[in-house]
C-alpha cells in the first residue's frame, strides 16, 4: 500500500516537471528546445536583474531546461545542478 502511494506521488510529481509541448520544436530531436530555453533563462534572468526585479519570473525556464537537457549537457554548460538560483 505505501509503495503503491510513493508510486503514484512519483508520477505525478514527474508530470509536474515535464517540460510543456512547444510546437516550434515539434520533433522528437530537443536540442533546439533544450538550448533555447537556457538561453532564454539567462538572458531573462540578466534583463530582471539589470532592472532590479525579482527572478523568479525566470524560473519557468530553468525547470524546462532542466527537464529536457541531458545531466551530462548541464554540466558542460557550466549548469551541473537542477535547482540552481542564478546567482
Amino acid at each position: 500500500v505505501i509503495i503503491d502511494i510513493l508510486i503514484k506521488l512519483f508520477k505525478e510529481k514527474e508530470r509536474r516537471e515535464r517540460a510543456p509541448f512547444d510546437p516550434r520544436f515539434a520533433n522528437a530531436n530537443q536540442t533546439r528546445n533544450c538550448y533555447q530555453n537556457y538561453v532564454d533563462y539567462y538572458r531573462c534572468v540578466k534583463i530582471m536583474s539589470a532592472k532590479g526585479k525579482d527572478i523568479k519570473s525566470c524560473e519557468w525556464y530553468q525547470r524546462v531546461f532542466t527537464s529536457i537537457c541531458p545531466i551530462s549537457w548541464r554540466v558542460a554548460m557550466g549548469d551541473d545542478c537542477p535547482t540552481h538560483s542564478g546567482n
